[in-house]
């Protein structure tokens, strides 16, 4: 190996002249070549020099050129500018101008609209009022064919023209013509049992509509639904009855009519009588009907009594007055006996039995007499005052328990359905009235009967005084001090 590395180091070192020789001479080639390229890259650059200074100076006065379009164009667009500016302005300020007008036409609009609006609504509301009429009157019964509203107004489908406001205006017209006529007509009715049955038929305008048949005459109402009139279940007074009668007969030129177009006549069938309204009131209620007729007959019965026994006083204490101071003593007996059943009488009799007694054991007996006598006069007066004190408290005891059963219908149901308290509300009302009903009269007839027993009670003492008086005053006219005969006497026998 190391004979092989010998081996080449010296073939190297031989050939190394000889490569140093070529290699020169190549060297000096690639100078002049080189020389020549460079000499042909800078003509090369000295022509794209000049080219390129040639094109820059194109470019140039392109540019100038193009700079001087366009300030020109800057300057055009100015002036452009400008009068779009002014014209700017001047619809700003015709803008602002048409905004103001539109405003106020706004405003103007809305007024109108608000005007339309009104008159439509208005127009709708009285064809409504116009269709209530007819549909509710009796001529849409027995006159199929009146004139009706025009459809789509009502009910706001169409907005109304001025042909269907002169029609609804028609329509309104004939209707008052017809709320002025009065006729008589015959036609099928509903009677009050159901049946159907022809009967006479008086109209009265679009408000009132009576019947009469063979021995019934009353007020109709009519169903708008099923078309038909029929009889108020109940019939009115007779008096109105005959009123009714006499104006179809053409005997009379007054009639009642109901102007509430059927309200004055549904009052009249559902308004209930005293003893209709009683049972509504509760068990409360007869423990006070009881007491009114306890109380009845009581009065009643005070009022025959006392009655009975009224007479004239002062002409028998005249006549006594006479035959006392006649002397006359057993006339007088006889003239008391003869109104043995009246007490003021019994009260005379006794005062004469004691007439030969001193004043003050004949005042004595006297008052006794009448003492006596008041008993059965005030005679079921307290009871009669009792049963007028306990009436209205058995009305405020049914309020009471009617309040207590609508509270507890409030507990279980709420106040949802006004029908479900009217039954508490009822019990309360009618007690109370019925027991204020009762002990008013009751009361101003104990007021009454206490008077009259008074007045008797007054009466008898005021005769007995006068008795007393005659009595001494004939002892002391005849001048003698002995007293007057005793009883079964003569005043002859006086001593």
């Amino acid at each position: 190996m190391k004979n092989l590395s010998l081996i080449a180091f010296l073939a190297a070192f031989l050939l190394l002249p000889a490569v140093t020789a070529f290699s020169a001479e190549d060297m000096r080639e690639m100078q002049i070549r080189a020389r020549e390229e460079r000499q042909a890259l800078l003509e090369k650059a000295m022509q794209e020099k000049e080219a390129a200074q040639r094109e820059a100076e194109e470019v140039r006065q392109r540019i100038l050129s193009d700079r001087r379009a366009l300030e020109e164009e800057i300057v055009r667009l100015e002036e452009e500018n400008k009068g779009y500016t002014e014209r700017v302005e001047v619809l700003e300020t015709e803008r602002a101008e048409l905004s103001e007008t539109e405003k106020a036409l706004d405003g103007e609009l809305e007024e109108a609209d608000a005007v339309v609006r009104e008159l439509v609504g208005a127009i709708r509301v009285n064809a409504k009022d116009v269709d209530s009429v007819i549909s509710d009157g009796f001529r849409s019964v027995l006159s199929p064919e009146t004139a009706a509203v025009p459809e789509g107004i009502a009910d706001g489908g169409e907005f109304p023209g001025m042909d269907d406001i002169r029609r609804l205006s028609d329509v309104l017209f004939a209707e008052i013509r017809h709320a002025g006529s009065v006729r008589i007509t015959t036609d099928a009715i509903i009677d009050r049992s159901g049946r159907e049955t022809e009967a006479e038929i008086l109209l009265i305008g679009n408000f009132t509509a009576a019947y009469r048949t063979g021995g019934e005459t009353g007020f109709l109402n009519h169903s708008p639904a099923g078309d038909k009139l029929f009889a108020l279940s109940r019939l009115p007074s007779g008096r109105m009855q005959g009123q009714i009668d006499d104006y179809m007969d053409g005997n009379s030129n007054a009639v009642p009519m109901d102007v509430t177009r059927g309200g004055a006549l549904r009052q009249l069938t559902h308004q209930l009588s005293l003893w209709e309204q009683i049972p509504r009131g509760g068990p409360i209620v007869w423990p006070i009907v009881i007491i009114f007729g306890l109380g009845i007959a009581i009065i009643i019965e005070r009022v025959i009594f006392l009655a009975h026994k009224r007479f004239n006083a002062d002409a028998l204490m005249n006549r006594i007055d006479g035959l006392i101071r006649g002397g006359e003593f057993e006339k007088c007996r006889f003239a008391c006996e003869g109104h043995a059943k009246k007490p003021l009488a019994r009260v005379i009799g006794a005062g004469l039995t004691c007439c030969h007694m001193p004043r003050e054991e004949m005042e004595n007996a006297l008052q006794e007499a009448i003492l006596r006598e008041i008993p059965p006069m005030e005679r079921f007066l307290s009871t009669l005052g009792m049963l007028a004190a306990i009436a209205p408290l058995l009305g405020l005891l049914g309020t009471v328990t009617g309040m207590i059963n609508t509270f507890h219908v409030i507990t279980l149901y709420g106040t949802g359905d006004p029908r479900m308290m009217s039954g508490g509300i009822s019990e309360a009302l009618v007690t109370t009235m019925l027991g204020l009903s009762v002990a008013i009269p009751m009361l101003m007839a104990h007021t009454w009967l206490h008077r009259a027993v008074d007045k008797n009670i007054g009466e008898m003492e005021e005769k007995a005084v006068t008795l007393v008086n005659v009595a001494h005053k004939g002892r002391g006219d005849n001048h003698h001090h002995e007293h007057p005969p005793q009883p079964g006497g003569s005043l002859d026998e006086a001593e």
